[in-house]
């Protein structure tokens, strides 16, 4: 009896500690669930006119250690795109890594922002932060966020106070072949 009531004890432990967990710890264990793979991707939301259309876009979850995960973004040929995803203090930041083909920092880089709460485990928001309103001073207004669930990963900017959306969407159910290096980087 007193070894049934143990274990009836532990179970609970193990099921309340698993519930304990928050959104951002989820998304990011659940998005580290993907390293080392590549997906391709299509614009869903964006301008006709987009540079992104048309265009085969691939994402490649390249690189995870336990607070950082890298993804590159490649559109085409270009690999100037890596998204960086920092994990600190129960919040997510993202940043955005702007390379040129020489692998030196583009004059627009590292612009981005950090989630406000711990958000849940399938959507993070990315407010602006201060860095890419001194940066980019129209770009105060962004918002970015990231949808994750076991089909799709889905990348998304608003510039609120304005028509400016995109979004594209990346099928996690079919790996495609990983690309090379991104531009700064090497195999």
């Amino acid at each position: 009896m007193k070894k049934t009531l143990f274990l009836c004890c532990m179970l609970f432990s193990v099921l309340i500690f698993a519930q304990e967990k928050s959104g951002a710890k989820q998304f990011w264990e659940n998005l580290q669930k993907h390293c080392g793979k590549s997906f391709e991707g299509e614009v869903i939301e964006g301008t006709e006119n987009d540079a992104f259309r048309n265009k085969k876009l691939v994402m490649h979850v390249r690189n995870c250690d336990e607070n950082t995960i890298r993804i590159p973004f490649f559109v085409a040929d270009d690999k100037s795109r890596t998204w960086v995803l920092t994990y600190e203090n129960d919040r997510i930041q993202l940043k955005h890594d702007h390379r040129h083909e020489d692998g030196s920092e583009d004059k627009v880089t590292q612009y981005g922002g950090i989630t406000s709460n711990s958000g849940s485990p399938t959507l993070q928001f990315f407010p602006a932060d201060q860095q890419t309103c001194d940066l980019i001073p129209n770009a105060a207004a962004n918002v970015w966020w990231i949808t994750l669930d076991e089909k799709s990963f889905t990348y998304n900017l608003r510039r609120i106070g304005s028509d400016r959306l995109f979004t594209v969407k990346f099928d996690l159910t079919k790996t495609v072949a990983t690309p090379s290096a991104p531009w700064g980087w090497k195999d």
